[in-house]
């Protein structure tokens, strides 16, 4: 599969006739009064609670709002603001499934199981079940959240900071898993 297009000529029908994954509409929670899926787990995420997000608000609504709150609260705030949990340890439909976490899920469950986001996911279990031998940037993704939630007090700044780390991780897994840095440089002879 190529690289998706990077202009909107030909549009979602030129998406879908060059193979990229479309989001069923039945995998979508429902919209507030704004057009916005309300989203809500436990606070001071890690991984797969910074992860998720990142993949809604990249994949499937980039108005997607998150809602952080003490595990006790989770059930009272999403009835109340009609938000979809996720990652939590009750049985619903937007957590871990055996060996899988809810990034594994949400990439099934959305349709979006493209090469960079399978590598992604992989990247993502290994650092949120500590399975570290996965793969061999699953340390690194666990030092730099581990290091982002010491950073921030506040989960959505952490959110926001934890956006930049995934864009960053998702483009190595779509262009960049070859290339190495080569330093020191070759010296070239005189």
């Amino acid at each position: 599969m190529a690289l998706p297009p990077t202009s909107s000529k030909g549009g979602v029908a030129a998406w879908t006739e060059g193979g990229y994954p479309t989001v069923p509409i039945s995998a979508i929670p429902e919209r507030d009064a704004s057009g916005r899926t309300v989203w809500v787990t436990r606070a001071r995420p890690k991984i797969d609670r910074i992860a998720c997000p990142w993949l809604i608000r990249r994949f499937v609504d980039p108005l997607a709002v998150f809602l952080y709150v003490a595990p006790s609260e989770v059930e009272a705030v999403a009835e109340r603001f009609a938000a979809t949990p996720f990652d939590m340890d009750a049985p619903i439909r937007w957590s871990h499934r055996g060996e899988l976490c809810t990034f594994d899920i949400m990439v099934e469950e959305f349709g979006l199981s493209i090469e960079p986001l399978l590598r992604l996911a992989t990247i993502v279990r290994g650092a949120d079940t500590s399975r570290l031998d996965l793969a061999p940037q699953a340390s690194g993704l666990l030092a730099a959240s581990l290091g982002l939630s010491r950073m921030y007090a506040d989960d959505l700044e952490q959110l926001e900071a934890g956006m930049a780390l995934y864009d960053a991780f998702y483009r190595w897994c779509r262009d960049a898993t070859d290339e190495t840095h080569n330093w020191p440089s070759p010296k070239k002879d005189s």
